[in-house]
């Protein structure tokens, strides 16, 4: 079961803005986060990694969580497990982001309902690498 629309992922991709957080982004490049992050530079996406190393990855600053980044964020895309991913789109929505991304396995239908409720666009058990080429 997926979690937002085919309309709020279009506009999450195409309109919500162009500064995406990736939280759980290391420079493992094993990991799912990497190559998600390097499709979304490659979308014209600017990717802030977040995650508790700060490591600079694909050529970005990286931070150690949402709230040490000094500029805006767009879309938060969020990595980590499942019983971690609430407390993350919280801080989203904290920081102001306009949306928020759970990746393919993170679910929190709290943290859905929660998020939704605050104003912000949401998706949930998806991937934006699947997703941008059916745009």
């Amino acid at each position: 079961m997926s979690y937002g629309d085919d309309a709020t992922v279009r506009k999450i991709l195409t309109s919500s803005g162009d500064t995406w957080a990736v939280v759980g982004l290391s420079t493992n490049t094993a990991r799912a986060a990497y190559g998600v992050a390097r499709v979304l530079q490659r979308a014209g996406k600017r990717i802030v990694p977040v995650h508790p190393k700060a490591e600079t990855v694909l050529g970005e600053q990286g931070y150690a969580s949402l709230a040490e980044i000094p500029f805006p964020v767009d879309v938060v895309d969020v990595f980590v497990n499942s019983e971690l991913a609430g407390g993350v789109a919280d801080q989203a929505v904290a920081k102001g982001a306009k949306a928020v991304w759970f990746q393919l396995g993170v679910v929190d239908e709290a943290a859905f309902d929660r998020t939704l409720a605050a104003g912000l666009d949401m998706v949930m058990d998806r991937c934006p690498a699947i997703e941008l080429p059916r745009l």
